[in-house]
């Protein structure tokens, strides 16, 4: 297996005791590269004429090999580590996230407008006309982002505290991308008929729910019960954001090998929540041959083991991964490391297409495969063509909260898919760059604007 590169999301500080003496320095970052880590930035803490402390910066592909750095710079004569940073851990203190007051509150004035007595017309003004709440709260503008942490990232079912550090990132994004301010709601229950109950009671605060991390297939019946019983929008990220930017990416993709979606064979390996959802998005979008597969292989009517979403895209053909990928067009992982070998790359069909999305370790690592595929996608933000779902929430949601639709359509994400690919030309468009930065400042208003055209059209905007 090819080493992982060493990314920022293992990225840790050294201040290192360095004697002032010329080549000194030189040692040390020989020694971090010899290790295989990579140097970030230095910086110079103190300095005499006998010794210097600095702080080095610098990036590792695992917490063992942040330790292997940590010994080879440890073994080098003359050199003292005084202390070890890890720099993520370090952004994660005291949390990401804070709510602040838009108002200056500096005199009794002020606060009568603010609070009582002033606050009591608002009230009634929201009772008479309930619409008003959009206009006269946070409702407006507001997201809760709700999980039961029962399926944490590619980690598990860790509990709701444990998914906390994950709900402040996604509301970090979407103040980030799209200027919607987001709130954690980390509910201590599994029980799928508690958590409907919850966030219909939480609700009346919030324009726009936004569902992560609930385990498939618990999360279908969430979803859709509160699709049905609210008159906001539900978003589940994990199943629709994911299938979003697939479909966007894949688009791009098939117009560099001249292939369409109706042509193509395309395996879906990932029978989860992100799987399910990319099969239905690719199927509404116009492909016609598509192989789900599940840790027991091909998602097959011959199997009796067979959820209803997973019995939607039975197959007449039984067998392994290996078999599904033999002549394929494309290969789309939404599961687990290192489940593809190179010899199931090969046996694809000329020009393929591979899009290994599990995250931190893709269903194969893109070194090993670079010379026998026409592009390739990860999950990761240190290589080309990063399948990214902050190119999708922020701009649906703030979309969908706009136009106040009363639910999101599929309509909705297929045109949100077309906006985020069109958004690299024909002049960009290369195996390397088929999907946007999850940093252009057009994404999320290109989603968004795609968004609430599709609400109207569906017959699903209040505004």
């Amino acid at each position: 297996m090819a080493p992982l590169t060493p990314s920022s999301s293992y990225s840790f500080s050294l201040r290192l005791r360095i004697p002032n003496r010329a080549g000194m320095l030189a040692r040390v970052t020989q020694a971090i590269a010899e290790a295989g880590g990579n140097l970030g930035d230095f910086s110079l803490i103190s300095r005499n004429r006998s010794e210097l402390i600095r702080l080095v910066d610098i990036d590792a592909s695992s917490a063992d090999h942040i330790q292997t750095i940590v010994n080879a710079v440890k073994g080098l004569r003359d050199i003292d580590v005084l202390e070890i940073r890890d720099r993520t851990f370090q952004l994660h203190e005291g949390g990401k996230i804070s709510v602040e007051s838009k108002l200056a509150l500096n005199n009794q004035e002020d606060l009568a407008m603010a609070y009582t007595p002033g606050v009591g017309r608002i009230c009634l003004e929201i009772a008479e006309h309930p619409d008003r709440v959009f206009d006269l709260t946070i409702k407006g503008n507001t997201v809760a982002i709700v999980t039961d942490g029962s399926a944490v990232l590619g980690l598990g079912n860790l509990g709701p505290e444990a998914a906390l550090p994950v709900m402040e990132g996604k509301a970090l994004l979407f103040k980030k991308f799209a200027g919607l301010d987001a709130f954690p709601i980390c509910l201590d229950t599994q029980d799928s008929q508690e958590i409907i109950t919850a966030v219909k009671q939480l609700a009346p605060v919030f324009g726009g729910i936004n569902l992560e991390d609930i385990s498939a297939p618990r999360c279908f019946e969430i979803e859709a019960q509160l699709r049905q019983e609210l008159d906001i929008p539900v978003f589940h990220d994990d199943q629709h954001g994911t299938a979003i930017v697939s479909l966007a990416a894949l688009i791009n993709a098939l117009k560099l090998v001249h292939k369409t979606l109706a042509q193509v064979n395309i395996v879906i390996n990932g029978a989860g929540a992100a799987g399910i959802a990319i099969a239905k998005l690719l199927r509404r979008a116009g492909a016609h041959r598509l192989v789900l597969c599940d840790s027991k292989g091909i998602v097959s009517h011959s199997r009796n083991d067979l959820n209803p979403q997973k019995q939607e895209f039975a197959v007449d053909q039984a067998g392994t991964l290996a078999d599904a990928m033999v002549d394929s067009d494309v290969f789309l992982g939404v599961s687990a490391p290192g489940v593809v070998t190179v010899e199931m790359v090969r046996s694809m069909a000329i020009d393929p297409i591979v899009f290994a999305m599990a995250n931190p370790i893709p269903e194969i690592q893109p070194e090993l495969i670079s010379d026998q595929v026409a592009v390739m996608a990860t999950g990761r933000s240190d290589y080309p063509n990063q399948i990214n779902n902050v190119l999708a929430f922020p701009g649906v949601l703030r979309g969908a909260i706009d136009c106040r639709a009363q639910q999101i359509t599929p309509t909705m994400y297929m045109q949100a898919a077309f906006a985020i690919a069109a958004l690299v030309s024909p002049q960009e468009l290369n195996p390397h760059h088929i999907i946007p930065s999850a940093f252009d400042p057009r994404v999320a208003n290109a989603v968004a604007s795609a968004v609430k055209h599709a609400a109207r059209v569906d017959g699903v905007a209040r505004r």
